[in-house]
């Protein structure tokens, strides 16, 4: 009996200072915890999403799904060798020109308008509260915080660690200017040494004016948050971009539902959507888009173009790391023009021209 006290006491103690680690963040409280509770969004002690949404959607549940994940064999998950790449210098990149680079899976950057802007940056070599969990593959944490120049604005949709790291933060910050995320993520950012005064936190159907010409507006996603056992404590959002020359749509995580045609009928057409296309299993069909969706999610949208991000960085799914590129390339030939597949570190111009991309994942 001492020796099951003894050993529950250790995991406890364990877990208790584990979780105290400054990278796992913290949870919203006092004045930001106030606004929380007032919001529309929250009931019963957490966020809920606008269409019913559990996380899971087989019967298999959480736990055996996890061990499935860790334990079984996926052929082609992770590519043999470093996947083709561009290393572009992003401060010589003129202040004047519209450009989009992407750094995998979720995190890239933009330059509109004369701005300068870094959506869910992760430069850690891994996606977990350890490094030796999802790590990144091979050759693609080509780019770091010090490579990036000074930053208008860095949105944040939601606290995941493969859109928000903790490492990326704290080395980038202080050439930060302002920073636009969901509700209590700026718990997160404060804690690491954000100043207040840097961090707008919005709501869902919030808007915000940075400067004359431009809008950001916090528009409803479908997903879920959490950095550690608590989950929906802070708010996951969709941003939309209106610049004095562009409209974008960046979908951070989501699954597909009603809000996508809303948001299109209220902001579109766009003149770019960047949505998630990889990560997804039907076990988890309602918070990250299948491929089959992508396209009616364009449509719906408004959207003369996508960028679809959240793939070729980390394995988060039981699917191979060139699958998704795959059925969405095979589903597009008739809208070869409306997806762009650039490579990681490759300069897009925005608004983008009638261009193909090579399929360079095969």
């Amino acid at each position: 009996m001492w020796t099951i006290i003894i050993i529950v006491a250790a995991l406890l103690t364990t877990t208790f200072l584990m979780l105290g680690q400054s990278k796992f963040g913290k949870l919203p409280r006092g004045a930001r915890l106030e606004r929380i509770q007032q919001s529309p969004n929250y009931h019963s002690g957490e966020f809920r999403n606008v269409t019913e949404t559990p996380v899971m959607t087989s019967d298999e549940g959480f736990l055996k799904s996890l061990y499935n994940f860790m334990f079984k064999d996926v052929p082609g998950l992770k590519p043999q060798d470093s996947i083709p790449m561009v290393r572009t210098n992003l401060r010589d990149i003129p202040l004047d020109s519209n450009v989009a680079v992407w750094f995998g899976h979720s995190s890239y950057y933009m330059q509109i308008n004369g701005k300068r802007l870094l959506v869910d940056p992760v430069f850690s070599n891994h996606a977990s509260p350890f490094s030796w969990m999802i790590k990144a593959f091979k050759g693609t944490n080509l780019y770091s915080a010090d490579d990036m120049p000074d930053i208008d604005y860095l949105l944040i949709t939601h606290d995941h660690r493969d859109h928000l790291d903790y490492a990326t933060i704290t080395q980038i910050h202080p050439r930060v200017q302002r920073f636009f995320c969901g509700l209590g993520v700026g718990a997160h950012l404060e804690y690491w040494g954000v100043k207040p005064d840097k961090i707008t936190e919005l709501d869902w159907n919030d808007t915000t004016v940075p400067t004359n010409g431009w809008k950001i507006h916090a528009v409803t996603a479908r997903h879920f948050s959490g950095r550690s056992f608590k989950r929906n404590q802070t708010l996951w959002v969709s941003f939309v971009l209106e610049t004095p020359g562009l409209k974008l749509f960046l979908g951070g995580d989501g699954g597909y539902g009603p809000h996508l045609a809303d948001i299109g009928n209220r902001f579109g057409p766009f003149d770019l959507a960047v949505l998630e296309q990889g990560q997804y299993n039907h076990k988890w069909a309602h918070i990250h888009l299948l491929p089959e969706q992508l396209f009616t999610a364009l449509t719906e949208l408004q959207a003369k173009q996508v960028l679809p991000v959240h793939h070729s960085k980390f394995a988060l799914a039981e699917h191979s790391w060139t699958e998704p590129l795959e059925r969405i390339s095979s589903g597009a030939e008739a809208l070869s023009s409306k997806v762009l597949t650039p490579v990681i570190g490759q300069k897009v111009r925005l608004p983008v021209p009638a261009e193909t991309f090579g399929v360079w994942w095969r």
